[in-house]
This record gives C-alpha cells, structure tokens and sequence, in this order.
C-alpha cells in the first residue's frame, strides 16, 4: 500500500474509532478557592515552551500530511484556524514528502496560510540530520517535532521492525538542527526512564502523547488480518505521564497531549505540569464534520473556559496555574504510587 494511501486510511480510522476517553484527567480534582483576589479579564496565557514563547497553551498537534490532496485541504483548514486564533501548529511526518516531492504542497500549504505562526515540522526517529534540516526548511518551522511510535510500528503490517539507535539519532538531530527539538510519543504515554533518557542527549521539550486521545493501536489493528488485540490498551495515561515526566526531571519543558477535548482537560494537563497542552483529534473531527469556522468558534470558547477555570482557582498565569492545588485520586493515584512518587506534593503546594 502507498504511503499517500495509509495517510488517507489513518484518517478515516481516527474519526470512527475516536478518543478512548482513559486520559486520567477524571482522576484530577482541583482544590476549590473561595478568594481567588483577581479579574477574570487579567488572566494571561501566554506560555513558554523551551525557549518559544506562545500565546496559548493550547495548540494543533501533529495530525497528517503526505495523503495528495485530501490532506491539503485538512491543513488548509488547520492553517487557517491556527493563525485566526494565534496558536501554534505541528504538521504530521513529512517523512512523505521526502520520499515524494509531490506531497511536498500538503505541508507547505501551512506555511502559506499563515506565514508569521508557530509552526512544528515532524518526522520520526529514524531520520538523518540531513532529514531533519529538511523537514524544517520545507516549512520555515518554529520548532521539531521527532514522534515515536513504537507500538504503532509493530503492529502496522508494513510497519518498522528494527528500533535500535534512536536515541542516538535524536541526540545528533539535538546537536545539529537550529530549531527547538519536541520528542514527541504517539498514543502510548511517556515514562519517567524514557524522559531521563531523552534529558542525558539534550532534549528540553517532550510531548508525552498519553494513552487516551486517538488509539494508533485500535486503528492499525483494523488494518490487520491478525489482530493484535494485547496492545489495544497498552499505554501510559495522559495524567501519569504528565507526573512521571516533570516530577523526574522538572527542567524538561513538558506538552500535555493524548485526550484532550475540554479546557478542563487542559487545566489539569497544566495543574500536573504541562506548560502546553497538544489537542488533535476533536480539533480534526469538528475540521471535517462542520469547516474551520467552527473549529475557531471552538478554540475561543476553549481560551474562555480555561480563563474562566484559572479565575476560579486564582491563577492569573500558566506559571501560577502550575502550582494550584489538587488531588489525584483513582487509577492515576495507584499507578504513582505504584511507580514511586508521591502525590502529595500536588495536594499540599
């Protein structure tokens, strides 16, 4: 099957098998303020990740590219949603476009629409420096995406099999691209020895992809002959991966994404250390089903709800919303412990 074609499938598979809705975020309870002592109309989202500075913390992530025209327009209208609500916006792999210069206008096209944006290449793991620099000049990006995904791979009945050197591929992109490198996973969650691992070659943004957004496992197996029905819950939540990240290694600017439909959902994210937060599959669901017009009705309504929580808990900035109060409770809280942290620290600041 043609990569242009796999992209088409990718989608159409995303849409019917939707989110898995076990993000963790149900596991997160905030800690009511009564006087919170601020104007809802001073709440400021601006955010830094790494060293970019955005206006939001929400923001498009990687969804596709590389799949003919049918992915144009979806960028397009990603585009165009990105730079009417100032977000930023991650691309999906342009690994096609490097194999076939005709796939090439599916991802320039978000540099077109919006020429002075936040914009994120993505490629995956085995790429060159040479791959890297590349992806990066073909859309004038802000920033690097690299995914990983390695279960989607395994089960993916064309998918890569042999996984070794990545890290060290990821660490000579590190060194050699000139923008900001995001080690971004794909649906499964990131672990507190993945993120060490990532920090010792000298990455400083990582995406933790949890399990509860788009299931790539759910989606490949329906590709199959042979399901592979064992890794259809396979997966880190988003939640957990949110602790297991910026409690190991507080210096990694951490993206909160894998389920996020509600500004609730983001605020959490936040509250648990994300200093963005990464929204793909609703945002691509509302693209299709009713145009970019809604989709930047949704984002507007998303950026008043997230003002209107942040008042209620008496953050006034991204910074103050990571350090309010909460509890975790449930599974989020048994896997923690189980892990070796201590929740505490989120239920006492």
């Amino acid at each position: 099957m043609s990569r242009a074609r796999r992209k088409i499938e990718h989608i159409a598979h995303a849409l019917s098998t939707g989110s898995v809705g076990k993000h963790g975020f149900d596991d997160i309870v905030f800690v009511h303020q009564s006087l919170p002592n601020l104007r809802t109309n001073d709440i400021d989202l601006r955010t830094t990740l790494g060293e970019l500075t955005l206006s939001s913390p929400l923001f498009i992530n990687a969804m596709t590219g590389g799949g003919g025209r049918a992915t144009l327009e979806i960028n397009k209208g990603l585009a165009e949603a990105a730079k009417e609500c100032r977000i930023a916006m991650a691309v999906g792999s342009q690994m096609a476009a490097l194999k076939d210069a005709n796939e090439r206008p599916s991802f320039e096209i978000v540099r077109q629409v919006n020429p002075n944006g936040v914009i994120f290449a993505n490629i995956g793991s085995e790429a060159t420096v040479e791959d890297a620099k590349r992806v990066v000049d073909m859309i004038e990006a802000n920033g690097l995406q690299i995914h990983l995904n390695v279960v989607q791979e395994l089960i993916m009945p064309e998918g890569d099999r042999d996984f070794t050197g990545a890290l060290r591929r990821i660490e000579q992109i590190v060194r050699h691209v000139d923008v900001p490198v995001i080690v971004k996973e794909v649906g499964f969650g990131m672990s507190k020895e993945t993120a060490v691992q990532l920090a010792d070659v000298g990455v400083m943004i990582v995406d933790v992809g949890g399990f509860g957004g788009t299931n790539f496992a759910r989606i490949e197996n329906q590709r199959r002959s042979a399901i592979l029905s064992y890794f259809n819950e396979w997966g880190i939540s988003t939640a957990a991966s949110i602790v297991e990240v910026s409690q190991t290694v507080p210096h990694l600017s951490v993206i909160g994404s894998g389920g996020v439909r509600t500004a609730f959902d983001a605020a959490k994210a936040i509250a648990l250390g994300a200093a963005a937060v990464g929204v793909a599959g609703s945002f691509l669901k509302l693209l299709i089903e009713e145009g970019a017009e809604s989709l930047v009705e949704e984002i507007h309504a998303l950026h008043t709800d997230l003002s209107l929580i942040m008042s209620a808990l008496g953050a006034k900035t991204i910074e103050e919303l990571r350090r309010v109060p909460l509890v975790i409770r449930g599974d989020t809280h048994h896997w923690l412990t189980e892990r070796g942290f201590d929740t505490k620290v989120y239920s006492c600041r």
